[in-house]
């Protein structure tokens, strides 16, 4: 996860939008939560004795089904624009995102196109950057929504019945190691699938781009086979991360569904007894319930962060690397005569190779002098031409 430190300058433009967003995660979690509490008051009223008074029901159901529906469109309204301003704050970080791999892209020499293919930079600037958009949007207003939902769901909870409360939780002991294992298996998985993904992008554009080769030596099934088996082994990458993901959500799911059974055995005995109303207990349990979803995201939320995590972790290999000519701060023009161009002694191997292509080469050529670079095939002639150009360094 400390790969995602690095997307948090890209928040910076938009600290405005950002805090708006997390007050209405506040509001929508506010709308939601005074609903159990608002079916409280006319529970507790109506076995009081307002009751036995036809008028007084009339009004208290009346009254109370109004402030519910008003609470429930005013939560449903902050929950779109909640939505609306976060996740169209998480798109414009993916726009800088790119817009500065790309650029960054366009200051690296030829060396490390050399060495990087074509396809698995496409796949960063796509699908990796894609990933860590919905680490920095969806997951992070799940996260302040579970955050914020729980805190404020359990202090109403622990006001009603701090034992209840504590009986309810017990079966979410189990949640912090799982959250650890099932995310470190999600990141090792994921990172396999976008190394996998960038290997079928690779091969998808080098057949494109050299598709006059392939047909003109007969390689179609060759190269169709090749793809065939890429593809197969993306679909079980992908599998192998179902599995994972798959299992989380039920386990989720279990854990809450327990902490629902303890509290109607524990719960319904506390009313019976005279201990806790039965307002008190509908709300109580409305209020565990409306923490079920949360807890469950929290599954997927696990997923998104550690989706971005494994690609920023591959966005950044890429930015870290500095360019191989770097052009000073304040460049000096150049004279205005004409100037020789001399090698002396120059050796060269392309990046990643031991294999010489230039060997101590030496020459002088001189302002309005000819130069024939002549050699046999593969002698190193367009390399030596590159090296003037300063293609390579």
């Amino acid at each position: 996860m400390r790969e995602l430190k690095t997307v948090l300058p890209y928040f910076r433009p938009y600290r405005a939008p950002m805090a708006l967003g997390m007050f209405l995660v506040v509001l929508a979690n506010a709308f939601t939560l005074v609903q159990p509490y608002l079916i409280k008051l006319p529970i507790d009223a109506l076995t009081g004795p307002a009751g036995s008074d036809p008028d007084a029901i009339r009004g208290i159901v009346v009254t109370y089904a109004i402030l519910i529906v008003a609470a429930a469109i005013a939560g449903g309204a902050t929950r779109y624009w909640m939505r609306e301003i976060l996740n169209g704050l998480s798109r414009r970080i993916e726009v800088d995102l790119r817009n500065d791999f790309v650029r960054h892209l366009l200051r690296l020499g030829a060396g490390f196109y050399s060495a990087n293919r074509t396809g698995d930079l496409m796949s960063l600037a796509t699908n990796d950057t894609l990933a860590v958009r919905q680490a920095a949007g969806p997951a992070v207003m799940y996260t302040a929504n579970t955050v914020i939902s729980f805190v404020i769901g359990l202090a109403v909870m622990i006001h009603i019945s701090p034992w209840l409360t504590l009986a309810a939780l017990v079966p979410l002991v189990a949640l912090p190691p799982l959250v650890t294992w099932f995310g470190k298996v999600i990141h090792v998985r994921f990172e396999r699938i976008q190394e996998q993904f960038a290997a079928l992008s690779t091969m998808v554009q080098e057949n494109l781009s050299g598709v006059r080769i392939v047909r003109a030596y007969g390689q179609e099934d060759a190269q169709a086979a090749e793809f065939a088996a890429l593809n197969q082994g993306y679909l079980q990458r992908n599998m192998h991360l179902a599995y994972a993901s798959g299992a989380f959500h039920p386990i989720m799911g279990l854990l809450t569904g327990a902490g629902t059974v303890v509290v109607l055995w524990y719960g319904g005995g506390q009313v019976m007894a005279g201990r806790i109303g039965v307002g008190d207990f509908v709300a109580f349990s409305l209020y565990l319930s409306l923490l079920a979803w949360p807890m469950i995201a929290l599954g997927w939320v696990v997923n998104l962060f550690q989706r971005g995590a494994a690609s920023m972790a591959r966005l950044n290999r890429i930015f870290t690397i500095e360019p191989e000519i770097a052009a000073p701060p304040a460049p000096h023009r150049p004279p205005g005569r004409a100037a020789a161009i001399e090698f002396r002694d120059v050796s060269f191997r392309y990046p990643g190779t031991d294999r010489l292509v230039l060997e101590d080469v030496s020459f002088t050529a001189e302002p309005g002098r000819t130069i024939a670079i002549v050699g046999p095939t593969a002698s190193g002639k367009s390399t030596l031409v590159s090296l003037i150009a300063r293609v390579y360094d």
